[in-house]
């Protein structure tokens, strides 16, 4: 019998403040578990609004602890109503001075298995995260779930290879890139770069980016969100790349086996010959 999983992702419009915009992504919970989905994945800092195209202390306000914090406590409630794995993006304060791009992970029970934290921040026009974040110091962990097992990657990190590999070699099957990335900048290489990952690392993805424009600049976020096999093929239509939308997708996880037995680019790595790839 197929492994097949009922996969959901989130691509949101900002609504203006925290309270209505988590209780709009605990309505399209609600809606992905009516439809059978198993886990379900929301955009990055999605209680929020992109603050990272200025650069101003006011935004700091955002953050909370994870997962103490009363975003991650509520995801951790609704995880348990819906039985539904939850991938939760937040800006996290760890301690004074200390502030992460953060991803918590919490199983289909409601208990928290733990988080991701953004590798690479990007620091240019639009996109002024050096000024909020530190990079993330907590490898690439894999956590095994009710689905599977679930990576997490967000978004500038999809532009480095590395992460995408240590996430298959620590044994993902799908891996959520949670995401906020505008029209003209990245365009490109949103349709390009995930589906590539996909196959070197012959996984899921499931890449979500936000939608529309916000308050504090100019990008246009183009959503087209969407899931890719191991063999770099979209599992159905993308998102819109206006509207906001639910998308629900089947993965069957057999393919992973199928495509590594088929391509065996496991098997063929030389980490031997790779040293010069980690030289300052």
């Amino acid at each position: 019998m197929a492994h097949v999983v009922r996969a959901a992702l989130v691509q949101a419009t900002w609504t203006g403040d925290t309270e209505s915009m988590i209780e709009k992504h605990v309505a399209h919970a609600r809606e992905a578990a009516r439809q059978g989905a198993q886990v379900i994945g929301f955009q990055e800092i999605f209680n929020a609004p992109y603050f990272c195209q200025v650069q101003e202390p006011e935004h700091y306000r955002w953050a909370e602890p994870v997962p103490d914090g009363p975003t991650v406590t509520r995801m951790r409630e609704l995880a348990r109503e819906t039985g539904m794995v939850i991938v939760v993006p937040v800006f996290e304060l760890e301690q004074s001075g200390f502030y992460f791009n953060t991803a918590a992970v919490i199983d289909a029970d409601g208990s928290y298995l733990g988080k991701y934290r953004k590798h690479h921040i990007p620091q240019v026009n639009g996109f002024w995260e050096k000024y909020y974040f530190k990079p993330g110091n907590l490898g690439w962990p894999v956590f095994d779930t009710a689905v599977g097992k679930v990576g997490v990657y967000i978004c500038y990190d999809r532009h480095f290879p590395e992460g995408w590999r240590q996430l298959g070699l620590n044994g993902a099957q799908l891996v959520y890139n949670p995401s906020a990335t505008s029209r003209g900048l990245s365009g490109y290489l949103w349709q390009l770069e995930q589906p590539a990952a996909a196959v070197a690392n012959e996984y899921f993805i499931a890449a979500i980016n936000r939608v529309g424009r916000e308050e504090y600049g100019d990008n246009d976020f183009y959503g087209t969100s969407y899931f890719v096999d191991p063999r770099g093929q979209f599992v159905g239509e993308l998102a819109s790349d206006k509207e906001e939308e639910l998308v629900v997708r089947d993965l069957d996880f057999d393919l992973i086996e199928e495509v590594r037995q088929l391509w065996a680019f496991y098997r063929d790595r030389r980490p031997d010959a790779y040293e010069g790839l980690v030289k300052p």
